[in-house]
């Protein structure tokens, strides 16, 4: 069992309208089952986060990083599989078509762009994450009000 915790990047993938892009895990998966996400992962071996966090938006989603507007936050959990990991996100822009995400085959099964009011619906499945996916999203729309978007 790993000593350290393991690293991880995600990105607050946002649009003009100030939404911020959720996709859905595969009900598959072995960490976090069918729930909400934002898109990231583990960073690789001789991997800085920065480009953890470039290569995992283009996996997840197909779009490339335009702009990374500022940190959101570090946060530590254990996820269910018994691992500490130490995730930082991110709040992003990226150059695509926002419309059509090309969602990592296996992995992903839906996608959404989350308002502000919306929120709610990271509560689904919250037992499974204890509420870390809200959390992260609940601080990127404060840093979104906060530099005024």
């Amino acid at each position: 069992m790993a000593t350290e915790p393991l690293r991880c990047a995600g990105a607050l993938i946002v649009d003009d309208d100030g939404r911020i892009f959720i996709q859905r895990r595969s009900p598959d998966r072995r960490l976090f089952p069918d729930t909400w996400d934002i898109v990231g992962g583990h960073v690789e071996s001789g991997e800085t986060l920065e480009e953890a966090l470039y290569r995992e938006v283009q996996e997840e989603t197909g779009w490339r990083v335009s702009v990374v507007i500022g940190l959101i936050g570090e946060y530590t959990y254990t996820g269910n599989d018994g691992i500490q990991r130490v995730e930082t996100d991110y709040l992003v822009r990226v150059d695509g078509d926002l419309a059509r995400p090309q969602l990592e085959a296996g992995k992903h099964t839906e996608f959404r762009w989350l308002t502000e009011s919306e929120i709610e619906v990271l509560d689904e499945h919250r037992d499974v994450n204890d509420g870390l996916i809200r959390t992260i999203a609940e601080d990127g729309f404060a840093a979104l009000h906060a530099i005024g978007l």
